[in-house]
């Protein structure tokens, strides 16, 4: 269950969102099974009030891609140029990891325009934020929600509010979660692509902040393999809190040593408040998140806040 508040701002804050923006499609992973899926997307997305337009290589084929690397930069490098407000992965899959070197991630952060992705899309994200401390969005891709038979109303309107600056405070329930009251710098996302960053110029040295993960596929134990690879490498102890949100699609082992007991190793590992229960990952419900921005989070009687944006009243 999670709920959300979201309030107009005063017309002073909300001139920069009078108009509706535009959303831009771009295909930087893997290559779309569906084109037809991106046709559904955008009369969904037109729907919630976007104007919309498909990057010329969206529906590029070239081996597992969506493009070869140099059609697949092309596109970066188009999304920068055209004019709606807002880029979205039309999906994720595999291939961000192979062009981070190549592109320019100041031009990108100068273009002032709002990507949004998830999962392959972390690199992404946190690939801006490291080069350029620009803030990006980990939030629902084309084709897999907004394509989908019938997208989720909840996922969709959290969409629709985080791209209008609505989206100010939203909470979800989290019985078990450690007791917090902190600011710090959203970032994360898919765990296998923050832990596949380390040691790279591509990952945050993000200190005090807030991290959220998911991640789809993997068992227990290799989820577990990748915190510890966190936590040897420092990053762990220097947050404030650690969020998780859904960690789906794997095989339950009969060893008994499911993400129950992960969590718990975690929590005695780390001296950091863990919080469970984020409606983020390849789930129903995806609530779109600001990477890089500024946040507070909060625990109270099994229910958990994130404070998205404040404003001084």
């Amino acid at each position: 269950m999670t709920e959300h508040h979201a309030h107009h701002h005063d017309e002073h804050h909300a001139c920069s969102h009078c108009s509706p923006s535009g959303i831009y499609l771009f295909s930087p992973s893997g290559a779309i099974a569906e084109p037809e899926r991106v046709r559904l997307a955008c009369e969904r997305l037109n729907a919630l009030g976007f104007k919309t337009e498909v990057d010329v290589d969206a529906l590029a084929v070239h081996q597992r891609f969506a493009g070869t690397d140099e059609q697949r930069l092309a596109a970066i490098d188009r999304s920068m140029r055209q004019p709606q407000d807002i880029v979205l992965a039309t999906r994720g899959g595999y291939g961000i990891s192979r062009l981070l070197h190549q592109v320019n991630w100041q031009a990108l952060a100068d273009s002032g325009k709002r990507y949004v992705g998830f999962s392959d899309f972390t690199a992404f994200s946190l690939a801006l934020l490291a080069q350029t401390g620009a803030v990006s969005y980990s939030g629902p891709t084309a084709v897999a929600y907004f394509g989908a038979d019938e997208p989720d109303e909840l996922t969709t309107e959290m969409f629709g509010e985080a791209m209008r600056g609505e989206l100010e405070l939203f909470s979800f329930e989290a019985p078990d979660a450690d007791p917090v009251d902190e600011h710090g710098v959203l970032w994360g996302g898919n765990l296998a692509m923050v832990v596949s960053l380390l040691g790279t110029p591509y990952f945050p040295q993000v200190n005090h902040g807030i991290l959220f993960l998911e991640d789809v596929g993997e068992a227990p134990y290799r989820i577990e393999r990748m915190l510890t690879q966190l936590l040897h490498a420092g990053v762990l102890a220097r947050q404030k809190a650690i969020l998780l949100g859904a960690f789906t699609e794997y095989r339950q082992s009969s060893d008994g040593y499911d993400l129950a007991v992960v969590v718990q190793w975690l929590r005695s590992h780390v001296n950091v408040p863990v919080i469970c229960g984020l409606p983020y990952g390849h789930t129903d419900v995806m609530v779109t998140l600001p990477v890089g921005k500024q946040v507070g989070v909060a625990t109270e009687d099994g229910l958990a806040y994130l404070v998205i944006d404040e404003h001084q009243h």
